[in-house]
């Protein structure tokens, strides 16, 4: 130490080295985690030309996986409660839409089925989600 330190004292500087060290580890952590973080039921979605459609937060989600189950968003529900479900979840809201994201291999049956449950409960509409469809060369 030098004189000058002596007299005045103790130093009272903090050092941020450190700090800064842990937040990049923690950064770096969080930048390799997220993407892995993705949530929703795996299904394999029919490919179509279509334009997006971006859905917000606040839309809910109509899954039908390959074994013809439902959920909504994530919480599985069967078909005969659907329309009541429905009607619950959209009795406040002004916004009558759902999106509908379909196995390809469930039977057409089975979607037109859940589709008309969806209509019988009042939303007015109902857009269905697809992959882009791949291009010929």
């Amino acid at each position: 130490m030098n004189n000058q330190t002596k007299e005045k004292g103790l130093l009272s500087e903090i050092n941020v080295t450190p700090f800064v060290d842990v937040m990049l580890v923690l950064l770096i952590i969080f930048m390799v985690t997220a993407p892995m973080l993705q949530q929703g039921i795996d299904v394999d979605l029919p490919k179509a030309a279509a334009k997006d459609i971006s859905a917000g937060n606040e839309k809910l989600v109509l899954t039908i996986t390959q074994k013809e189950k439902i959920f909504i968003d994530e919480h599985p529900i069967e078909l005969s409660g659907l329309k009541e479900r429905l009607e619950k979840i959209y009795q406040n809201r002004t916004d009558k839409e759902i999106f509908l994201k379909a196995d390809e291999r469930v039977s057409y049956g089975f979607v037109v089925k859940t589709m008309a449950e969806i209509k019988r409960a009042g939303i007015e509409r109902l857009g269905i989600i697809t992959k882009p469809q791949e291009e010929k060369r």
